[in-house]
């Protein structure tokens, strides 16, 4: 999922959604480089460029955010993330389009565009059920990769600009998706202003993101790069959507990326009725106290923490002798690496079924990406699985590292070790 903007934001003096001056830290984590900038062997010994990851909070809508050091235009427009290596991803963008098919009652008058479309791993599901569908996806590489599949795609920044332009040649989408695109835009007013000229009047936008509540309660802080621009809760979706014009009508929990949210938007004037969950997801998010800003300050604490008891494991780990490589070289991945300082003389290598990364090196930490055959060649002690929120896949694909004692180290939300020789 790629961004989706390119127009300037105004949070570099306040907030990107209702410009409040920002006067509280959520967290510092330093300074990191760009997290997708995989590196070949021969940039190595280039000077890297690395950016504050200085995270904000607004005390008026609650939007944590982090200011736009990076234009998306030099982020997005070769990316290195392709959604189709993961499989779990996939399946659960094919469940989506045949609920949502249904939900709706979608057919071969409709049309479905999703926003940061990807590679096609999703629209390519709307193919069998007879629904049109449109793909925007600023990256060119990625783009290349779904129209191969029969996804058409527009390589463009979505925003208001280009929303006139798909009206003006008659289009108007019955469906708007938008998966783990909402972190990636710099300037929200204009990505959401966009979405409601495009969406016919009794349309529906579903949105899926990465719950702030369960970032703060399970310290997912390695979710925190620069091409995350910002950290929603449902209380500040409830704010975004009223600037636009837009009411969320429904709410569902995933367990996707650590656990989301994905909520559902129609136009105000809509006939389309509030369902009950959005009441339940506002009152449990002010229990917690999102609405107030005494209850973000505790974060930065946990995530030194987490530090700490991660760096204690590896440390002993290398003491005794043992060898460690990491498993997937996600953008999250990066984050913890270089917040910790987690280089080769902790993990000889990581692996990665993306064959992009294959050669390359991670960003900052410069630790060697190999396919995930070298795990069966190296025979670690440890495997160190950085994409957490899969674990469950990672570990059922390769719990036969068992056989010569491997283990798995899950970092987040606090250090666990599994064997898989325990597993049922």
């Amino acid at each position: 999922m790629t961004g989706s903007t390119s127009s300037t934001q105004t949070g570099e003096t306040g907030c990107r959604l209702c410009q409040a001056p920002l006067k509280h830290t959520f967290v510092d984590l330093g300074m990191s480089p760009l997290c997708e900038s995989f590196l070949p062997a021969s940039q190595l010994d280039a000077m890297e460029a690395f950016y504050p990851l200085h995270v904000q909070l607004c005390d008026q809508c609650f939007l944590v955010q982090l200011r736009e050091y990076v234009k998306p235009e030099h982020i997005f427009m070769e990316y290195a993330y392709f959604s189709s290596y993961s499989t779990s991803w996939v399946a659960h963008a094919k469940d989506y389009c045949g609920l949502i098919t249904r939900r709706l009652g979608l057919g071969s008058q409709s049309l479905a565009v999703e926003l940061a479309s990807n590679d096609g791993y999703l629209l390519q599901h709307f193919e069998a059920l007879g629904v049109p569908v449109l793909g925007i996806e600023p990256a060119a590489n990625v783009a290349k990769v779904a129209e191969a599949k029969g996804v058409p795609t527009r390589v463009d920044f979505f925003g208001r600009t280009l929303a006139h332009q798909l009206v003006a040649e008659g289009l108007a989408a019955d469906l708007i998706i938008g998966n783990n695109v909402l972190a990636q835009v710099p300037d929200l007013n204009d990505f959401v202003a966009g979405i409601a000229i495009l969406l016919k009047p009794e349309g529906v936008v579903t949105l899926e993101f990465p719950h702030l509540e369960r970032l703060m309660a399970e310290n997912q802080f390695d979710t925190i790069y620069h091409e995350h621009f910002s950290y929603f809760s449902g209380i500040t979706i409830a704010e975004m959507a009223a600037r636009h014009g837009l009411k969320v009508i429904d709410v569902e929990t995933l367990e996707t990326h650590g656990g989301s949210l994905r909520v559902y938007l129609a136009h105000v004037a809509s006939a389309r009725e509030v369902g009950p969950r959005v009441a339940a997801l506002l009152q449990l998010e002010k229990e917690r106290g999102l609405d107030r800003p005494a209850a973000y300050a505790a974060f930065a604490e946990q995530v030194k923490r987490t530090k700490r008891e991660l760096l204690t494991f590896l440390i002993k780990a290398k003491n005794d002798g043992k060898t460690i490589c990491g498993y997937g070289a996600p953008g999250k991945g990066n984050t913890l690496l270089n917040y910790c300082g987690i280089g080769t003389d902790f993990l000889d290598f990581t692996v990665d079924r993306n064959p992009y990364k294959h050669g390359r090196f991670t960003p900052g930490m410069h630790i060697p990406i190999k396919p995930v055959e070298a795990i069966d060649q190296a025979k670690p002690d440890y495997i160190l699985i950085l994409p957490w929120n899969l674990k469950r896949e990672i570990v059922a694909q390769m719990r036969h590292v068992g056989a010569w004692g491997g283990k798995f180290v899950v970092p987040i939300p606090t250090v666990t070790v599994i064997d898989p020789k325990e597993l049922p």
